[in-house]
C-alpha cells in the first residue's frame, strides 16, 4: 500500500530545496570573482536550472499524488523521481560535497533523504 504522506514530504523537501537554490544565485556568481561574461551566464544558467528541475520534481510528485497515487503513471513518476534524485545525489556527492560551504554538503543528504521517502511511499 502506498502512503501519500511520504510522497508529499519528499515533494516538499525537493521543492523547498529548489526554491532555496534560486535565492543565492547572485551571491554565488560574486564568489567566482572576475570571470568572463559567458562563464558568468553559464554558471547562472546551471544554478537556476538545478533549482527549476528540483521545483519541477517536487511539483510533479505532489501532483500525481494528489490526482491518484495508485495509478501506473504515478508509479512511473515515483520510480523515475527516485532514480533522478539518487543520480543528483551521486553527482553532488562527488562534486558539491567537496566544497567547504554547508549548503553544498546538504544536497546529497536532501536528495537521498527525499528519494528514500518516495521509496517508503511506494513500499508501505
Amino acid at each position: 500500500m502506498l502512503n501519500p504522506i511520504f510522497f508529499y514530504l519528499a515533494a516538499f523537501f525537493v521543492f523547498a530545496w529548489g526554491i532555496a537554490h534560486l535565492f543565492p544565485t547572485k551571491g554565488v556568481l560574486r564568489g567566482f570573482g572576475e570571470i568572463t561574461a559567458d562563464n558568468r551566464r553559464i554558471i547562472a544558467m546551471e544554478w537556476i536550472v538545478e533549482g527549476a528541475a528540483l521545483i519541477f520534481i517536487g511539483l510533479l510528485v505532489a501532483a500525481v499524488t494528489a490526482v491518484g497515487h495508485n495509478s501506473p503513471a504515478a508509479q512511473a513518476v515515483y520510480w523515475l523521481s527516485f532514480a533522478m534524485l539518487n543520480a543528483l545525489s551521486l553527482i553532488s556527492l562527488f562534486t558539491g560535497f567537496k566544497v567547504h560551504l554547508i549548503p553544498f554538503k546538504l544536497c546529497p543528504v536532501i536528495f537521498t533523504g527525499s528519494s528514500l521517502l518516495i521509496l517508503l511511499g511506494i513500499v508501505l
